[in-house]
């Protein structure tokens, strides 16, 4: 059982929830650029959360199913086709052998997912599928996938499931825009920022620059300043986190970010507004809004719950 890449579409790459517990070692995480999206298809289908998944680029990929499979997308809206036929993100989708998925205009986001049912089979490297393509390893040999490439997945059962109303709750999605309001904390350096840096941090709108990628995308804005020059030592640091940069511009450390970090670390986006940011792209803006941790703690307890929900649902399909 097996998907075959048609075509390969601009950058297709398999992915999970990323490499953890090497850092120490300057093993950065990697993983999908949309965790949520990725862990809201997988827990539909009833897979374990941190399954393999296909992370795809507009223009996206063309697949033929060479064995019946059950699949679910999300992320961005590529505006999906099964054998003609539109398809929704969200939601389960039954495909015959011999189907071709297609996707054929972007609607929305930059990222999409896709999902089997039972998973793929993909040798994992340190615990993870997750594709480092810098470093050349993990993921499908280490690369993007190319035309021809076959990815097998595991057998689903003989009967075709019932799966025509089950779909995730608009609850649990993020809140996607093309110009989003990212929430964000208090980073261990942001009062040594000036007053009026602090002032336009939080009232200025930010655009992503074309040179960003998924190690971070670099920001361009209202230049931000310090109270004064201070050399730090190198600290840990994480997906979302906003480094300032020595020009007064800054960046936000993505998927692919380093292990640690010199630079000044103002705030970090909160967890459950990282899919905002990873659905956008060069030239796209956005704005940031402060909160206490105690707040982005409670929005991450809740979608948690809700999640858990989806995920006992699932089991009775």
């Amino acid at each position: 059982m097996s998907i075959l890449i048609k075509k390969a579409g601009i950058l297709t790459t398999v992915q999970d929830l990323g490499r953890n517990g090497f850092r120490r070692f300057g093993i950065n995480q990697n993983g999908a650029m949309d965790k949520i999206a990725v862990r809201l298809i997988n827990s539909l289908l009833a897979n374990d959360e941190n399954t393999a998944v296909l992370e795809m680029h507009y223009p996206a990929a063309e697949i033929l199913f060479e064995e019946r499979a059950i699949f679910a997308l999300g992320g961005a809206d590529f505006s999906a086709e099964l054998n003609g036929k539109a398809l929704e993100n969200w939601r389960m989708h039954y495909a015959e052998k011999g189907s071709t998925l297609k996707f054929k205009d972007k609607i929305f986001g930059n990222r999409a997912y896709l999902a089997v049912k039972n998973g793929f089979k993909i040798e994992k490297w340190l615990g993870s599928a997750s594709t480092n393509l810098k470093a050349g390893i993990g993921g499908f040999q280490g690369r993007k996938l190319q035309n021809g490439d076959r990815l097998p997945f595991h057998q689903i059962t003989n009967r075709k499931p019932q799966i025509a109303n089950f779909k995730v709750s608009h609850l649990l999605i993020p809140f996607y825009s093309k110009f989003p309001t990212v929430r964000v904390v208090e980073g261990a350096e942001f009062e040594l920022l000036t007053a009026i840096s602090r002032e336009n941090f939080l009232n200025r709108n930010f655009t992503i620059t074309p040179n960003s990628d998924r190690m971070g995308f670099r920001l361009r804005g209202e230049p931000l300043q310090l109270l004064h020059e201070k050399e730090l030592v190198s600290s840990a640091v994480n997906f979302g986190t906003i480094q300032f940069l020595p020009d007064g511009q800054m960046i936000v450390l993505m998927a692919d970010h380093q292990t640690s970090g010199g630079y000044p670390r103002i705030a970090n986006v909160i967890p459950t507004d990282l899919p905002l940011l990873a659905q956008l792209g060069a030239n796209d803006k956005f704005a940031f809004h402060l909160i206490k941790i105690e707040e982005a703690e409670n929005l991450l307890m809740r979608f948690e719950k809700d999640l858990n929900f989806l995920k006992i649902a699932a089991k009775f399909i």
